[in-house]
């Protein structure tokens, strides 16, 4: 099941230089498994997005075909074939 995950500037060099990643997994998944194979893949990645105890960080937003994952279950989301998750980290300022 291939799904696109398309990653912000910042965490470009993080996947080396990669702007999107594609993910193949068998369905039925979560967003959890995809990001349990991109940890395998990019551990730097994985520190960025998800803490220590593997929760999504509350400063990055993971949307799911256009969807916050916190309104679809978090990391628990199901994710189905050719799903787009985005990932955009919080803007915070004065």
């Amino acid at each position: 099941m291939p799904v696109t995950v398309v990653l912000p500037a910042a965490l470009h060099p993080r996947a080396g230089g990669r702007t999107t990643l594609e993910v193949d997994i068998p369905a039925p998944t979560t967003l959890n498994d995809i990001l349990d194979v991109i940890a395998a893949r990019y551990p730097d990645l994985s520190r960025r997005i998800r803490d220590e105890t593997g929760a999504l960080r509350r400063h990055v937003n993971f949307f799911i075909d256009g969807e916050e994952s916190r309104r679809l279950g978090g990391g628990d989301a199901p994710i189905t074939p050719d799903t787009r998750i985005e990932l955009i980290p919080s803007v915070a300022g004065g």
